[in-house]
Parts: structure tokens; sequence; C-alpha cells
């Protein structure tokens, strides 16, 4: 049995990932922010199917905390599989939000520095050295990052989604010589509850979307998440160090 660590899995692309990652035979110890109750909900659908997974709280924007949720980690491992490494590491937390060039405060900006940037790159740090050789980790990125994907109103969030982007090149560059694969995926639009849950909000900006889309629909939390678990697997074996776009052709 592998272990995988999601970051962001009380919902969406992570809670997706992380049970298309269990359905795989794997155990999941799974962060969530604020939003407990789903986190439960993730735990719970993965224990249904017979399958291992722990929730801990984590604020990625909150680097200082990083330690602390290493100590959870060993302690998780220890305590449920009796390991002392884990074997996927899914960077998957954040935020999204809309601001215009003119309208982005230094506020905003830095928090999107803190939580989209800064976060994965020192909780990989912290967490590197209980990731086993020949394991995986895989960063969510965002089509905002692309040139198919490039809208007014994502100029932050698409400039952190566009680092993650090389900084995914430079990990898989650097951890190779442990036979550790890097590679990130980037979603295009997908019905998660992003920006507060603007298209549960905002519905009329749906049929858009799909007009934009060469397969005519929003993409859903599992058309990602799939694409996550492949990349952490056997199938993926041979990929490092790819941005692969899930989108439904975005733009196309």
């Amino acid at each position: 049995m592998k272990i995988a660590i999601v970051a962001g899995a009380s919902s969406g692309i992570g809670q997706s990932a992380a049970i298309q990652i269990a359905q795989r035979g794997d155990g999941v110890i799974l962060t969530y922010n604020g939003n407990q109750a789903g986190a439960r909900d993730t735990v719970a659908m993965i224990e249904k199917a017979g399958g291992q997974a722990v929730a801990l709280p984590l604020d990625v924007g909150r680097s200082e905390t990083f330690p602390a949720f290493r100590e959870s980690v060993v302690a998780a491992l220890r305590d449920v599989w009796r390991r002392d490494t884990f074997d996927y590491l899914v960077n998957n937390a954040g935020f999204g939000r809309m601001a215009l060039f003119e309208d982005t405060t230094e506020e905003l900006f830095d928090e999107f520095v803190r939580v989209l940037l800064k976060g994965p790159y020192f909780l990989t740090q912290t967490l590197l050295p209980l990731l086993a050789d020949g394991g995986a980790i895989v960063n969510t990125t965002s089509n905002a990052a692309l040139p198919s994907g490039l809208e007014e109103g994502y100029s932050a969030y698409g400039t952190m989604k566009g680092g993650v982007t090389v900084l995914t090149r430079y990990m898989a560059k650097e951890f190779s010589k442990r036979g550790i694969r890097v590679n990130s995926v980037a979603p295009g639009a997908t019905r998660t509850r992003i920006g507060d849950n603007a298209f549960e909000r905002y519905p009329e900006v749906i049929p858009a979307i799909a007009a934009k889309t060469a397969l005519g629909r929003l993409g859903e939390p599992d058309d990602v998440g799939m694409v996550i678990a492949m990349l952490l697997s056997e199938e993926g074996r041979w990929i490092t160090a790819q941005n692969l776009e899930a989108s439904g052709g975005y733009g196309l």
C-alpha cells in the first residue's frame, strides 16, 4: 500500500483526488482549512469504500505551522499505517479570486503569494525528508497561467500558478536523483467551491464557459481528480516535469 498526502481535500478537486487515490488501494492523509465538515465527508466516503484516510488541519498560507504539521503526519503514519514515510504528495490547497489588474490590492497579491506559491514550496520542503524514494508529487496549477486560459481578472492568480509550473520543473530536476517524479495539472473552469462557490452563486456564467470549451461543458472535480491519481500511479511512471492541462479543450 502507498500513502498519499493531499493538501486541500475537503471539497472539489482535492476531495476527488483523495477519493480516486484511495480507490486504487492507497491510504490518504488529507488536509482541510476551515471546512472540517467537508474533510469528514471525504474520510467517510473513503472509509465506506473500504479505504483508510485521516484528516489533519493545515493552513498552507502559514508556513510557520508546517513543522508542527509534519509531526502530525509522522504520528498518523506511525499510528495508522505503521510507516515512517509516505509516497505521494498533492499540493492542491488554495483559493481563487477575480480582480482586474488595476483593482488588485497588495494585500490580495501577498495572500496569493503565501497560499499559492510560498505554501507549496515550503510545505514540500518540510515534508521532503518523509517522502519515500521513488515517490511522486503533483502540483495543481491552472490554465489561467496558459495562453489557452488567459482571461481578464486573473493577473495575480495566474502569475502565482505560472510560478508553480516553473517550480514543478525545478522540483522534478532536483528530486530525480531520488527517483521522485514531479508533475502539475492545470485545470480549466471546474465546478468547485473556488471563489466562494462562484458557480453556485452565478450559474448564468456556465453556458458561456461551456461554449468556449471544445468538449462543451463545465469541468467536474473528477475530471481533474482522475488525472492527478493517474500521474501519481504506475501509469504515470515515465512522466515527469510536465504541466498537463485538463480543461476539456478550453479556448481550442
